[in-house]
């Protein structure tokens, strides 16, 4: 390497270490907490005097804590596996077929998806109370399943980068829609498919504004809504059990996030370039 390459290495390989540093300082905080038995969220030591594990034997027995993550489970993953079906069938019919309204319909969605959530609580909170849908966890699926219009314009870029050659020779071959989409694209589609997954998993796991709006009882309590009751009480504030909760909850995506590693790369910058 030349003399100037060498030293741009090292300052890159500088930078990324403060990076990392920078991002562990608070993971660090969160794993010290957990350990503090006095509930003290921030300590001035590196390590707590008295470190122990009774705030994770208080959140499984004073929370709901196990309720709270089925709960995620069911909702992220009937959410995720939702949100890969109606994105790659719309992305589909977007990109490969003919029909009115499909010039501006997909920019339609795109401009109500660019509004906040929160603005349509109000709405989502009446309808939901009238039709008796209130405090259920499916009311809370379908109220997700609705923001797919982002995943839609990502997927149907990727479709547009395919070769129409393909379903060109389907065609001739005797192929019909259903066939060129199951057996041609979705195959190539896997791995946008699986960081789609992903990252609505992600958002199902950590949204606390719709479920705290939809979900009123504890045995419906998401992750998102059963953290924030931790800490939300005027006089008392469980920062250790919050710690802990949040340490444990992060487990079965980076369970489900480790299994799935080798899509998210190839996922993640599919459909970027065209051609």
């Amino acid at each position: 390497m030349a003399p100037g390459e060498l030293t741009f290495a090292w300052i890159s390989r500088v930078v990324i270490w403060l990076v990392i540093l920078l991002m562990i300082i608070p993971i660090w905080f969160v794993i010290e907490a957990s350990f503090n038995p006095s509930n003290s969220y921030f300590t001035v030591t590196v390590f707590p005097p008295h470190a122990s594990f009774y705030n994770y034997v208080q959140l499984f027995t004073t929370t709901q804590f196990g309720v709270w993550v089925r709960n995620s489970l069911i909702v992220g993953l009937t959410v995720g596996i939702g949100q890969v079906l109606l994105t790659a069938t719309s992305a589909f019919a977007f990109s490969r077929l003919r029909f009115w309204g499909r010039k501006y319909g997909l920019m339609t969605l795109l401009i109500l998806q660019m509004f906040p959530n929160f603005l349509a609580i109000a709405a989502i909170y009446t309808g939901l109370s009238k039709l008796g849908m209130m405090d259920n966890l499916g009311s809370y699926i379908l109220v997700m399943l609705g923001g797919s219009a982002f995943n839609i314009w990502l997927l149907k870029g990727y479709f547009d980068s395919v070769p129409r050659d393909l379903d060109e020779a389907a065609i001739i071959d005797g192929a019909n829609s259903w066939q060129r989409f199951v057996q041609i694209l979705l195959p190539l589609a896997v791995p946008m498919l699986v960081v789609i997954f992903l990252f609505t998993l992600m958002g199902a796991f950590s949204e606390y504004i719709l479920a705290g709006t939809i979900l009123q009882s504890p045995q419906n309590y998401t992750l998102g809504v059963g953290l924030y009751g931790l800490i939300s009480g005027q006089f008392a504030k469980n920062w250790g059990e919050f710690a802990a909760a949040a340490l444990l909850s992060a487990l079965p995506l980076a369970v489900i996030f480790g299994l799935l590693q080798r899509y998210v790369a190839s996922g993640l910058v599919a459909g970027s370039v065209k051609g």
